[in-house]
């Protein structure tokens, strides 16, 4: 897997959520400055709770901007075996049933899945629980992530 055609579907991935934020706050604040929200009396709140999602979605939409910017300057490294999982890496797992699993290791805001030909990848940060367990790591360590009560295990297979 190319991980410079995966920096490029993750800011397209980002720029279609920016496109549908910006679209969402741009009705809400149209939606609470309408002439027909003017609040009747204290109970008729529809313009205010338009507001606050309004507000909601600009604050969404300035994070989605800040990702933009961290991924555009981010530029991925080849894998050092000699300093293990980096940003940038992309990993290879296996799990404790067997099942294979792919992660890519990027700066913050990027969480999400992408089909890469016919290999699903998860794009992860260095702060989430798993990016935080693989940084170090080589192949053939093992790592543990704790999710709520559960403890999942996986095995490094593959480091690019």
């Amino acid at each position: 897997m190319d991980k410079l055609l995966l920096q490029q579907m993750v800011l397209e991935h980002l720029a279609q959520d920016l496109l549908h934020t910006e679209q969402a706050a741009q009705a809400a604040h149209e939606t609470a400055t309408h002439e027909e929200n003017i609040a009747e009396n204290k109970y008729d709140t529809l313009g205010l709770e338009a507001a606050y999602l309004a507000t909601g979605q600009a604050r969404r939409a300035e994070a989605i901007r800040q990702a933009l910017t961290h991924w555009r300057q981010f530029r991925p490294r080849p894998y050092d075996a000699g300093k293990g999982i980096q940003l940038g890496a992309l990993v290879s797992l296996v799990d404790a049933d067997g099942q294979p699993q792919h992660v890519f290791l990027g700066p913050e805001g990027g969480s999400m899945k992408l089909r890469c030909g016919d290999q699903l990848v998860q794009v992860i940060s260095s702060e989430a629980p798993l990016g935080r367990a693989l940084l170090g790591k080589c192949e053939g360590d093992e790592v543990a992530v704790q999710v709520g009560a559960s403890r999942l295990w996986f095995e490094v297979v593959g480091v690019g």
